[in-house]
């Protein structure tokens, strides 16, 4: 079995559906996030695996424990809330050890596992500091050792970085996935950045109106958006009108590519910017104008309209020369960079 299972999870407030029948299996050690936007269900799945909130339909198995009559504080679990949660009255090494006080372990095991976990998250040598004289990146990393060092079953991350500068969150990023890895505790983090979890997760729960839209690696929901709203929310992404054979194979224009199992008729494609490339006089492509063109220093972002719907194309910067805003210009992508969105997804 699974190491945390969710099985039909569900929770409603009055008439409003908060989470609507949430299934997953995280195994021993992964990493998995929780995305989307604010009111989708994310924190509420949280809080209901904490033990914050109450079940209404389902059950939430931790190896085969069903914790649903269990109190927070016997879960054995550590959480790492938005807004750290640290006293302000202990100092680094009080804030950290209270679990293990809670729990009595013995004073000289608290010191030596405080130790540890302070070495862990990069603060070695803090032990008297108080958090009113650390910036925002220490006092994330205090509230991460604290809820390490009493060796959790599972770690649950609440929106951790969402107070840190965009440099500072993209830092800990790295350090946080790190630290994950080494001491492999599995671990749930909830957040509306589609670019931290893409970072941090082996795969990534996607939700919206309380129900999932697709689960997967990052990439593979990435590559391959299930839905429309995956494909919009996931990073850009252009929603294109093309025509299906019934015989696999789908066209824009002059450009015909082969797509096993695509339908007869107009077909709602997502391709991300990226993979789209101007293609040569002798090759097949499909005609769009330029109609705005950004320079963001790794690459440009143009925008351009054709007769299959408007385009965001990424172009990088290698040197090569830009069309000009007003330029025609004939466009193509791989069959490999296409998905085929769900008739019902398609805005």
């Amino acid at each position: 079995m699974s190491h945390l299972v969710l099985e039909g999870l569900g929770k409603s407030y009055g008439s409003a559906v908060a989470v609507d029948g949430l299934n997953l299996s995280v195994e021993r050690g992964e990493f998995v996030s929780l995305l989307g936007p604010s009111g989708c269900g994310k924190t509420t799945t949280l809080q209901m695996i904490a033990g914050f909130v109450p079940v209404d339909r389902g059950r939430i198995l931790l190896d085969g424990q069903d914790l649903g009559h269990v109190p927070p504080s016997r879960r054995g679990l550590g959480i790492v809330f938005q807004s750290y949660a640290l006293f302000p009255h202990m100092t680094v090494a009080e804030n950290i050890a209270f679990g293990l006080e809670m729990r009595g372990i013995d004073k000289a095991e608290r010191e030596k596992r405080t130790l540890e976990a302070m070495a862990l998250v990069g603060l070695k040598g803090f032990s008297d500091r108080y958090p009113r004289r650390m910036s925002g990146g220490q006092q994330q990393r205090v509230a991460l050792a604290r809820a390490l060092v009493i060796k959790p079953a599972l770690l649950l991350l609440d929106e951790p970085l969402s107070n840190l500068d965009a440099k500072l969150r993209e830092e800990m990023q790295g350090e946080l996935r790190q630290i994950q890895r080494s001491v492999g505790t599995t671990t749930i983090l909830v957040t509306h950045d589609q670019h931290e979890a893409m970072a941090l997760s082996d795969r990534i729960v996607l939700m919206n109106h309380g129900r999932v839209e697709q689960i997967g690696a990052p990439d593979t929901v990435y590559g391959t958006p299930a839905t429309s709203f995956v494909a919009h929310f996931l990073g850009k992404t252009n929603v294109l009108t093309a025509n299906g054979d019934g015989a696999g194979t789908i066209a824009i224009e002059a450009l015909s590519l082969p797509l096993p199992g695509a339908r007869r008729g107009p077909l709602r494609i997502a391709v991300r910017p990226e993979r789209l490339v101007f293609a040569t006089p002798d090759k097949p492509g499909f005609e769009a104008k330029i109609t705005t063109r950004v320079f963001q220093g790794a690459h440009w972002l143009l925008g351009a309209e054709s007769a299959a719907g408007s385009l965001t194309i990424i172009r990088h910067n290698d040197g090569a020369a830009v069309p000009a805003e007003g330029e025609s210009v004939r466009l193509a992508f791989a069959a490999d960079d296409v998905a085929v969105l769900p008739e019902e997804a398609a805005p």
